[in-house]
């Protein structure tokens, strides 16, 4: 029988955590092992994990993890991963709620496909107080028919070296891609590093349904704004920053990572890796001035490389022309 642990990662947030906890000891397979790693909370989150665990009979094996002060969300993830022991290794947040049957879904798609190395599923929004608000997370990322055509016929890669679409709290994976992924670099968010990892060195793939409530409060709305027209135009409209920077050096550490590996990265995967760290930092040190970018942007352009590697593909062509400096 396959083992299957769940990495739950805590902060301070008591309002949520007993909903959260239920949802997942109510699924069926139960899980075998919970690991509950805490991030310095001081609202009594830890107290609430231990007094809804006692009041079950029906509890998997319990690891909780606590720390004094906060390490932030990735070294959270990578301390509760590195406790998990199951073949397989759920990621959940602590205000999030599981769909009934959730781990029957996704515990027999791998069983079905022993390539199946990392798996992710779309979440529906909901907001402070569980109440839907009507679109899910998949509707939000405008994730294409391309994009979910590319992630089912396993060029998973491409589509990730683009933009990251794994949202960690909806996504499973075999434990063996730990040992490949880890440790992980501070550059990377501990989802978007396991997705590109697995995609290279195994197999992601996509569930397009729901398995999860995603809820929706002031810390986490980053990624999944409605994606009406004002909100693009503002996107557009907004000061370039040092994103393009970041995503360089991000995909420069992906390269040595994937070089650290060696055989086991497909032939051509660590020159694209390179070549989407190039093509950032071209886009970092484009000129202030938006009529001396004309020209730079329009020689990307002509390269390809917005198709290839820009997480809007063309349209982000009119952002790097239009964006305040």
């Amino acid at each position: 029988m396959t083992r299957l642990s769940v990495a739950l990662c805590t902060y301070n947030g008591r309002p949520y955590i007993a909903e959260q906890l239920l949802s997942i000891l109510d699924q069926r397979p139960a899980a075998s092992q919970l690991v509950v790693s805490d991030d310095g909370s001081d609202d009594g989150t830890v107290a609430v994990v231990r007094e809804t665990i006692a009041s079950r009979d029906d509890v998997p094996e319990l690891v909780v993890l606590e720390g004094d002060a906060p390490t932030g969300v990735t070294a959270n993830f990578e301390r509760a991963i590195a406790a998990a022991d199951g073949d397989l290794v759920a990621l959940s947040d602590q205000d999030d709620r599981w769909h009934p049957g959730r781990l029957r879904t996704i515990t027999e798609r791998f069983a079905a496909d022993p390539s199946l190395t990392f798996l992710h599923t779309d979440a529906a929004l909901v907001d402070e107080n569980g109440v839907a608000l009507g679109r899910t997370l998949f509707e939000s990322l405008e994730v294409s028919p391309a994009e979910f055509r590319a992630e089912r016929s396993g060029d998973a890669f491409r589509v990730l070296l683009r933009r990251n679409l794994a949202t960690g709290a909806t996504a499973v994976f075999r434990r063996d891609l730990v040992e490949r992924a880890m440790p992980f670099p501070p550059e990377w968010v501990h989802d978007e590093w396991l997705a590109i990892i697995a995609s290279v060195t195994g197999r992601v793939d996509v569930l397009e349904e729901p398995t999860i409530d995603y809820r929706l409060h002031g810390s986490n709305l980053i990624g999944v704004a409605e994606p009406t027209f004002r909100y693009k135009v503002s996107r557009v409209l907004q000061n370039r920053g040092d994103r393009n920077l970041m995503l360089a050096r991000r995909f420069a550490v992906l390269a040595d990572r994937l070089a650290e590996l060696g055989d086991a990265v497909p032939e051509g995967v660590l020159e694209h890796a390179r070549a989407k760290a190039a093509f950032e930092a071209e886009r970092a040190a484009l000129p202030g001035n938006r009529l001396k970018r004309v020209r730079a942007v329009l020689a990307l352009w002509r390269r390809g490389l917005y198709v290839q590697y820009a997480s809007r593909g063309t349209a982000d062509v009119l952002r790097d022309l239009f964006q305040p400096a």
